[in-house]
């Protein structure tokens, strides 16, 4: 195998800068800060969005009614819809 070519890894502090919660995982990113934990120090890389945030993971995501936008969409177009929107409106009737 070829000697350099593939990235250093090390420990670094993945931190959700909404909710805060941080986690210590293997990385080769790179970052400038660092943050103490437990006596010892670690790269910080700080991110936007994580399993801490997200409305997929917290169970506060929405869903949305895709069958009722269709209705609507065909009420305020007076049944003259063509494409997917008629071919849903055929099969729900």
């Amino acid at each position: 195998m070829k000697d350099d070519i593939h990235p250093k890894v090390r420990e670094v502090v993945f931190q959700d800068i909404v909710s805060g919660a941080a986690f210590l995982v293997l990385s080769p990113v790179k970052t400038d800060q660092t943050v103490d934990i437990g006596g010892k120090t670690y790269p910080l890389y700080k991110v936007d969005v994580s399993s801490a945030s997200h409305p997929f993971y917290t169970g506060t995501q929405r869903i949305l009614d895709t069958a009722g936008r269709v209705e609507k969409f065909g009420n305020k177009m007076g049944g003259k819809t063509t494409g997917l929107a008629a071919t849903l409106l055929k099969k729900k009737k």
